[in-house]
């Protein structure tokens, strides 16, 4: 069977938009190729990942975001709507100039293989499970397939927030909210928490969620959810994370609030360096404290405590 291939042009803000766009419009599955995305130096200080040597020679020089479809009828309609959002972004989302190519099913299986490797952020490993990789004394590894693309590890924001995570995770029941592909939930039961409340709005990030707590045997301790936010959760929590947009965290911080217990941990990702003092001010209004703080590149992430 041939698939379509559509390729849009984009930037690192506008790649997570137009990903979630192409879902939205019937993709089976997208693929982000950001050289941004590709550890740094600085990064590399504290991460490493096991890749090719020129994998940045072979990713293109703009943010392309890949997406597959079933027939030319849905690609097409995804591809209106990439040019209905050049009329209505208020970011920077770049040319979206658009191509469409087919592709065999067996090509379309291994293009998700070719940018993803083990990728370590302190003591977590994430693991495609195709690559086999032995784990050092610990090392706490997360098998996951990128599969549709809610989050893998290599994005910025995600690295973020799992070092936020290791340094003030210490015990008790846990929210994450937008959990996508449930990575920072896996995280918090490879940390050892036993309840963990994933939330995600999109029912095909629930599904990938729950799957890939099933393949890291952590479906007792992870518990994932269809909702919006916190609407319909019960506290309290000793810890949450939300790795989602600058507005949002604006926006869920006041009903978060009231689900944490005295001393609880919110880290909070996502965030684009100029929008960090508005979710500062944000914040410190709604009774929270700035505990830490971490960037990388244009990305930020803070743990705030109440």
């Amino acid at each position: 069977m041939d698939w379509v291939e559509l390729a849009v042009e984009t930037t690192s803000l506008g790649a997570e938009a137009v990903s979630a766009l192409l879902v939205d419009a019937g993709a089976l599955g997208t693929q982000i190729i950001d050289r941004a995305d590709v550890p740094g130096p600085e990064a590399l200080r504290m991460t490493w990942a096991l890749m090719d040597e020129d994998l940045i020679r072979q990713m293109p020089e703009a943010v392309v975001v890949k997406a597959w479809f079933q027939t030319p009828e849905e690609a097409q309609q995804a591809a209106d709507a990439v040019t209905r959002l050049k009329e209505t972004a208020d970011y920077d989302a770049g040319s979206l100039a658009l191509s469409h190519s087919a592709i065999k099913d067996e090509a379309w299986a291994e293009s998700w293989k070719s940018h993803f490797h083990p990728i370590q952020v302190g003591r977590f490993v994430i693991q495609p499970s195709w690559e086999a990789y032995a784990a050092k004394p610990g090392e706490l590894v997360i098998d996951m397939d990128p599969g549709m693309a809610f989050g893998t590890g290599w994005h910025e924001t995600t690295r973020l927030c799992l070092m936020l995570i290791e340094r003030h995770y210490q015990g008790g029941r846990v929210l994450d909210v937008g959990t996508g592909s449930g990575i920072l939930a896996l995280a918090m039961g490879k940390l050892g928490a036993r309840e963990v409340l994933a939330v995600d709005i999109d029912p095909g990030a629930v599904k990938a969620a729950r799957d890939n707590a099933a393949k890291n045997g952590l479906e007792e301790a992870v518990r994932v959810v269809q909702g919006d936010l916190t609407q319909g959760v019960s506290g309290p929590f000793a810890f949450a994370c939300a790795n989602i947009l600058a507005d949002a965290i604006i926006l869920l911080a006041p009903d978060l609030r009231p689900l944490m217990q005295e001393g609880g941990v919110f880290v909070a990702s996502g965030i684009i360096a100029d929008r960090g003092e508005d979710v500062e001010r944000a914040l410190a209004r709604g009774g929270w404290r700035l505990v830490d703080r971490v960037q990388e590149g244009e990305w930020l992430a803070f743990a705030f405590g109440c």
